[in-house]
């Protein structure tokens, strides 16, 4: 049974345009218009989503989603996870609560952050249930099973979590992934990598550090995400090799 892998959103902590207007080098495009990092997989009627950016509802919305299963999480920062609590109305219509699934250091995070979510507040009722995953886990709805490979990137001074679904690995935060965990991105289909800006940066791969992964790990496909806004797509897509593609909102794929 296929995937369909859709990035909601590929752009950088404060999207593009800013909140001011300010755009950088990015063109007046639908293209260069980003919501924040974000990423959903639909595998029958099996729906998952990969964070929930502050974007989360007008994301879900635009790509007419309408229906929630589970929540993978890469790690606590606010523009991967502000938009947890626009999860409520699938608790609500599916009558269960929603599994998420992080690292220890995630879920302790979640669970400080949005404690409403997890434990009974002033009547409020938990509408998540944690599991902190290590290694490989599985999510099932019905007949349907989605295993998952997750493992552990730098990014500054956190870890955050890479994840591989099939032959699709989606690693939106980082700027390092270690020798012993660089044999998990050989031969996939697709390679899902941050890639912030032109310059270095101390929590992100740059332009540079993610074609040199790229061309250590050769995925038939590699896509550009976590974009800021010195990098357009279209001067991107000039200059990049045919096997590699910067993000835009709403692009999907089927594997």
């Amino acid at each position: 049974m296929k995937i369909k892998f859709t990035i909601l959103g590929c752009g950088s902590s404060l999207g593009s345009p800013w909140i001011t207007s300010y755009r950088g080098n990015l063109k007046k495009s639908p293209k260069n218009v980003r919501t924040r990092c974000c990423a959903h997989i639909q595998k029958g009627n099996l729906s998952v989503c990969i964070d929930t950016s502050p974007d989360i509802k007008y994301q879900f919305l635009k790509n007419k989603i309408k229906n929630l299963d589970s929540i993978i999480y890469t790690h606590e920062h606010a523009d991967q996870t502000a938009g947890i609590f626009e999860m409520r109305p699938f608790y609500w219509k599916n009558k269960s609560k929603i599994p998420i699934y992080g690292s220890r250091r995630t879920i302790q995070a979640l669970k400080k952050s949005y404690r409403f979510c997890f434990i009974e507040v002033q009547g409020y009722q938990p509408i998540m249930k944690a599991n902190i995953i290590n290694k490989s886990f599985s999510i099932k709805k019905n007949k349907v099973k989605l295993s998952v490979k997750a493992f552990q990137v730098n990014h500054g001074s956190i870890k955050s979590t890479g994840y591989i679904i099939d032959k699709i690995a989606y690693l939106s935060d980082c700027n390092n992934v270690s020798l012993k965990n660089i044999k998990y991105l050989k031969n996939l289909n697709y390679l899902i990598l941050d890639c912030l800006k032109i310059d270095q940066h101390p929590s992100h791969f740059n332009l540079d550090e993610a074609l040199n992964l790229i061309n250590i790990t050769k995925p038939k496909k590699a896509v550009l995400t976590n974009l800021h806004t010195d990098l357009d797509y279209f001067n991107l897509k000039k200059k990049l090799p045919k096997n590699i593609i910067p993000a835009y909102d709403g692009l999907s794929f089927s594997c």
